[in-house]
């Protein structure tokens, strides 16, 4: 390749390595940093990021893209460099956009309101984090209009997660999900059915937990040489490289299923980044495709496999093996039943299939009023609680089950909640079509759930963010993003389970 090329994937590389940087920072910081190092952090974070994107937006960088481009032009749409090229002009126009002033403002408001969100969960006060959040919407508000658009300016902050989606598609397949969804919620509390789930409500000791989440990491393939797990108060899971991936994960004593699926859920996260074609390491490819590609792979192995009777049927031996004395006198049919309740409950992250799309809703229609003002930060814990007791009918009794339960808004990752739920809708598309080939589902008969990541692997995982949400659903699944087979596989599996 001629030099220019050479002096791209240069900067690229450092831009990268800076980057690698503050997502060690942002790990610490939410695993390991005494509470007391927020502001040096903050200062560090400001500074690193601060440098890549003065290094990413400087005039020699769009003038070796112009040139690239130019040079490049004939080069197939999946090729190595073309995608480097599209994926780098993708970002570079946008961050040419903002300011230096800007960029090193958010990076600090992120620090600070993360830890002002800890404590103020910790203590279920608002009042606590409310400061912090008005600041960091203020920032927002001037990223959106600093990267323009057309219709909302929650377009321009959902382009940052999802370039070829907007704020009106969006709306549209969730006013999709709810014609459906909710009859089908409605219909299941009028059933009458009560679930028994006393199987996974007892005291699991903390130590069998940790081995059970290990032994849950070893069935799914994720390479433990080359990632760690950890705990942190909301799960999540970071990438310093291809070659190094964190995930996390929170227990709790009488839960047994929130800790596992947590794991079963980080771990889909993390078999993505381990899964990039390492010639991509050091490159703007070298991550997930879109935050809704990255979403339909952990709900894919916490909902499709993790929720499956053939999960369980596999899980069982070892949860005995692990929990002797809870597991005793415990079936199959009952532990696939409680795994499988269908309850509205407050907290999204333990929201049982059927409702958790609610959950999101509820968030996309709360964050688009705060970006336009259209509602005060003020008022925002009333407005939570008046949406859960008008979606779910339920009323969070305080803060910390309430407004505070999320990380996100902490850090700044407005026009990111929309991606689950365009996740969950993926994640069946995606396993409809890997289950039409024979081997997948002879293997996964036997328990070898391994075979799953070397598909996801070959199909999605090695390409990086080469492409789109949309367009790896055309190239996947054959169609575009839609709600119909989703909703098929959450009524078929729900009626089946309730007696509708």
């Amino acid at each position: 390749m001629s030099e220019k090329w050479q002096q791209l994937l240069s900067r690229l590389g450092e831009i990268h390595d800076l980057e690698g940087s503050c997502a060690v920072l942002g790990w610490d910081q939410q695993t390991y940093m005494p509470p007391g190092g927020n502001q040096v952090k903050a200062s560090q974070l400001a500074t690193l990021l601060k440098l890549a994107h003065n290094m990413f937006v400087s005039d020699e960088m769009g003038e070796l893209l112009e040139d690239l481009e130019a040079e490049m032009k004939d080069m197939p749409y999946d090729s190595f460099e073309a995608g480097i090229l599209r994926v780098t002009r993708r970002a570079y126009d946008q961050a040419k956009c903002l300011s230096e002033d800007l960029v090193t403002e958010l990076a600090k408001a992120r620090t600070l309101a993360f830890a002002a969100w800890a404590k103020a969960k910790q203590e279920s006060d608002f009042s606590i984090f409310r400061p912090q959040l008005e600041h960091t919407l203020e920032l927002k508000r001037q990223q959106a209009e600093a990267l323009t658009y057309t219709d909302t300016p929650y377009d321009a902050l959902l382009r940052l997660y999802e370039p070829d989606l907007n704020t009106a598609q969006v709306a549209l397949l969730f006013t999709q999900l709810r014609e459906r969804q909710v009859p089908l919620i409605t219909a299941i509390a009028a059933s009458g059915k009560k679930v028994d789930t006393s199987p996974i409500r007892q005291h699991f000791p903390d130590a069998g937990q940790w081995k059970l989440q290990l032994r849950l990491l070893e069935l799914m393939g994720f390479n433990m040489e080359h990632g760690r797990l950890d705990r942190a108060e909301h799960p999540f899971t970071t990438s310093f490289g291809i070659q190094d991936v964190r995930l996390t994960t929170h227990l709790y004593p009488t839960d047994l299923c929130s800790g596992l699926f947590s794991t079963i859920h980080e771990a889909g996260h993390g078999l993505y980044e381990q899964g990039i074609d390492p010639k991509y390491e050091r490159t703007p490819l070298a991550n997930g495709a879109t935050l809704s590609v990255h979403e339909s792979q952990s709900r894919l192995w916490e909902n499709l496999i993790g929720r499956s009777r053939l999960f369980w049927q596999h899980l069982m031996p070892i949860l005995r093996e692990i929990f002797p004395q809870q597991m005793a006198g415990v079936n199959i049919d009952r532990m696939y039943q409680a795994v499988n309740e269908v309850k509205p409950s407050f907290i999204r992250v333990d929201a049982d299939e059927a409702t958790y799309n609610l959950h999101i809703f509820i968030r996309f229609e709360l964050e688009q009023d705060l970006i336009t003002g259209k509602l005060a930060v003020a008022d925002l814990p009333e407005a939570w609680n008046d949406k859960y007791e008008s979606y779910l009918g339920i009323r969070p009794s305080n803060d910390a089950e309430g407004v505070l339960q999320d990380v996100h808004w902490s850090t700044g990752m407005f026009g990111y909640f929309p991606t689950y739920a365009l996740g969950n809708i993926l994640s069946v598309q995606i396993w409809d079509t890997m289950k039409q080939e024979p081997d997948i589902s002879a293997a996964l008969l036997k328990g070898d759930f391994k075979v799953v990541r070397y598909w996801l692997r070959k199909n999605i995982h090695a390409y990086g963010r080469m492409f789109t949400t949309q367009e790896i659903a055309q190239r996947v699944t054959g169609r575009p993003l839609t709600v119909g087979p989703y909703l098929d596989y959450i009524e078929t599996k729900y009626k089946e389970l309730y007696g509708l």
